[in-house]
């Protein structure tokens, strides 16, 4: 009897030891999720930020350089390509 007391104590302490592990792991987790978010909105800032360089960056080339032939032809098809979408959303908000 006092063997299975024993043995029943063992089990017992084992299982606290893993609920602990487990609270640990629990925090753990939820710091990572908070990293990851905090990490994933520093990302979306940069990318907001080098999207505007971008942008910057082609109004400059667009304002003070000269054009090659190919150049200008791309910048065209660029244009068409937004005006389209601008007439797609024209035509789904008076639809």
């Amino acid at each position: 009897m006092e063997d299975l007391s024993l043995q029943l104590k063992s089990i017992q302490d084992k299982l606290q030891l893993l609920l602990k592990q487990q609270q640990l792991l629990q925090k753990e987790n939820l710091r990572l999720k908070k990293d990851l978010d905090k990490a994933l909105m520093d990302k979306d800032g940069q990318d907001s930020m080098l999207e505007g360089l971008k942008q910057q960056l082609e109004s400059a080339a667009i304002g003070g350089a000269k054009w090659s032939p190919a150049d200008k032809q791309q910048m065209e098809k660029r244009i068409d390509g937004y005006l389209k979408e601008i007439e797609k959303c024209l035509a789904l908000l008076n639809s």
